[in-house]
């Protein structure tokens, strides 16, 4: 996982470019997406990849992470930094002051085009600037309004923290996720990527492509929310029906997975691989390659029971012929054969063949400093390509154009009514 210094520097270089426009399946849907932070802005930026017109709308001051950094070497414009930048791409942007009538009433100009809209304040902040579900339902009947919460909406189920505020670890801790994280329960960890994020931004953007197709149907739209804890629990449900099952929830374990064997994180000679091996013919494979045949038939390790009573056994037998190997060796003997890859981050997956090939970097330009990389939409179409075609937008970047779009339209419907 090493890399020179300044090797993101060039990193785009290896990156496929962006796509000439938004091709998705979704092309012709727009959503409005007036989110902040992460888990709405993930949900949001998951439709626009696949090519839904979504309109991002911030108060004038930008939403909660446009200016924070971390910003590259050479942006003396720092409109917006990585974390705004990796969330917001392939979206228009808009800058509308809800306090403000004439603004409000421009916001409600857009409800009236939209399919859909997303939001992820807390409970009842647009409902007090009169611009919640109850107002955009009055304006557009057939608009599906979807909220990402920390504990849900009253709308869909009264809990009574609805009012607190709810970040990933939040989320993480009270849904299960932490509880059956970590080397042993007295060193519990959160995941390490946002899940309690990013998970519930996609629920709620599966939530709302579910309710579009309703209502395309039946021209009746509705609310739907995902709360944050909820989406967390959705994710642990194992642990739920295994406690259910047998009075036992799924406990920290490292790297390890209860019940199976070998199914673990191993060191390298040079950094790490993941090898699992669980099954009959697995097993008997992975001994051959590794040189001992004998495990096969020892009685310790023959059948899974045994392994997992003689887990030391195992280690010591996997762990030890892969602490003598680097990686690429690993691979060369594992690979195509039993399940096994290595442990990667950003520097390894510039130059990994399959990251290559399913085109998994993508090169983004911007008009002040170096193209930087981000991670390609993971939903692969053979006759819709979903992608990123454009960066994130500066400040109310495209409120022009839109603000004339909307008039073109007041002028187009003004016409047709005097004919």
């Amino acid at each position: 996982m090493s890399a020179e210094p300044d090797a993101h520097l060039e990193a785009h270089r290896y990156a496929a470019p962006m796509q000439d426009g938004p091709r998705g399946p979704l092309v012709g849907l727009r959503i409005l997406d007036l989110t902040h932070a992460l888990a709405g802005p993930f949900g949001s930026m998951m439709l626009a990849d696949l090519g839904a017109d979504v309109i991002k709308v911030e108060p004038p001051a930008g939403e909660l992470v446009r200016f924070n950094g971390p910003f590259t070497r050479d942006d003396d414009e720092r409109q917006f930094g990585s974390r705004f930048g990796g969330r917001n791409r392939n979206k228009r942007c808009i800058a509308l002051d809800l306090n403000d009538d004439g603004d409000r009433e421009l916001f409600f100009q857009l409800v009236k085009t939209a399919d859909g809209l997303i939001e992820n304040q807390r409970s009842g902040v647009l409902d007090r600037l009169g611009a919640g579900y109850e107002a955009c339902r009055a304006r557009n009947p057939r608009l599906v309004y979807a909220a990402v919460r920390g504990f849900g909406d009253p709308r869909t189920g009264e809990s009574p923290y609805a009012s607190w505020p709810a970040f990933d670890p939040i989320a993480q801790a009270m849904g299960g996720i932490v509880a059956s994280t970590g080397v042993d329960e007295e060193h519990l960890l959160r995941c390490g990527p946002p899940i309690g994020d990013t998970v519930p931004g996609l629920m709620a953007a599966m939530g709302m492509l579910a309710a579009i197709h309703y209502a395309q149907r039946t021209g009746v739209g509705q609310f739907l929310d995902v709360a944050m804890v909820d989406a967390m629990m959705s994710m642990s449900s194992e642990s739920m029906t295994s406690w259910s099952y047998t009075g036992r929830p799924q406990r920290p374990a490292g790297n390890t997975v209860d019940g199976l064997t070998p199914f673990d994180i191993y060191r390298t000679a040079d950094g790490h691989c993941a090898i699992a091996a669980p099954t009959p013919p697995q097993w008997a494979l992975l001994c051959e390659l590794i040189g001992r045949p004998d495990l096969i038939t020892d009685e310790r390790t023959a059948h899974i029971r045994q392994r997992l009573k003689h887990r030391d056994v195992v280690d010591d037998a996997v762990g030890g012929w892969a602490r003598a190997r680097t990686n690429a060796e690993v691979i060369a003997v594992l690979g195509d054969a039993v399940p096994v890859g290595p442990v990667y981050g950003p520097a390894d997956w510039v130059h990994d063949p399959h990251v290559a090939a399913r085109e998994m970097l993508v090169a983004v330009e911007h008009p002040h400093h170096r193209p930087t990389v981000h991670v390609n939409c993971p939903i692969r179409f053979t006759q819709t390509p979903a992608g990123v075609y454009r960066r994130a937008g500066t400040l109310d970047q495209d409120g022009d154009d839109l603000r004339a779009e909307l008039a073109a339209r007041r002028a187009a419907a003004g016409a047709e009514a005097g004919s």
